[in-house]
């Protein structure tokens, strides 16, 4: 059975989203995956190969003025040169994001990794959860507690650190990680029968 390989590629500029991060790689890794953590401020030529032969790529950010960090967007810009060759073409992509704010406008970060995953010709990998914390028996501790579908989402307290992350959001990025895997599995299963 081949590994799928599964690559974060996020910027983190408090530590918040490298927490959720961490949680989508040891999801993936605990689906069987290989997986490679990629701070896009940080990239290198060899982490651009990664990405290049990566089955899937989930792309994390935070939520700053409704939309991915300026770091991220730099990072989406690059990302033309693939476009041009269609280099990424008929992978898998995810994303991930936080804000401080319960809604903060995350759903325009998840949006905006779901435009430049299709210009990029990938196949988006929803959270497939229903929203947690919506019926007075439900909890803010449920898996999904924002009640997101695109992607994984978490709230932080502007005025906390990484430590604070909530355990749900972090189960949910991790809940991301074995999903992304596990549909990165079918297609390549999908892929070796044709």
């Amino acid at each position: 059975m081949t590994t799928p390989v599964v690559a974060i590629a996020y910027h983190s500029g408090f530590g918040h989203t490298a927490v959720l991060a961490e949680a989508v790689r040891a999801g993936a890794a605990d689906a069987g995956a290989e997986v490679h953590l990629i701070k896009v401020d940080e990239i290198t030529d060899g982490q651009w190969e990664l990405l290049d032969r990566a089955d899937a790529i989930v792309f994390g950010s935070p939520t700053y003025m409704g939309t991915a960090s300026g770091a991220f967007h730099v990072f989406a810009e690059a990302t033309s040169k693939r476009w041009a060759t269609q280099a990424w073409t008929d992978k898998l992509a995810a994303g991930f994001t936080n804000s401080a704010s319960k809604s903060g406008d995350k759903l325009h970060t998840l949006q905006f990794f779901q435009t430049l995953a299709a210009q990029l010709g990938m196949h988006w990998v929803n959270l497939g959860l229903l929203p947690g914390w919506n019926t007075s028996t439900a909890s803010e501790n449920d898996l999904n507690r924002l009640g997101f579908f695109s992607g994984a989402a978490a709230q932080t307290n502007a005025d906390e650190g990484p430590e604070a992350v909530h355990k749900a959001d972090i189960a949910t990025a991790e809940h991301l990680g074995r999903r992304v895997t596990e549909t990165a599995r079918v297609f390549l299963r999908g892929l070796a029968a044709a």
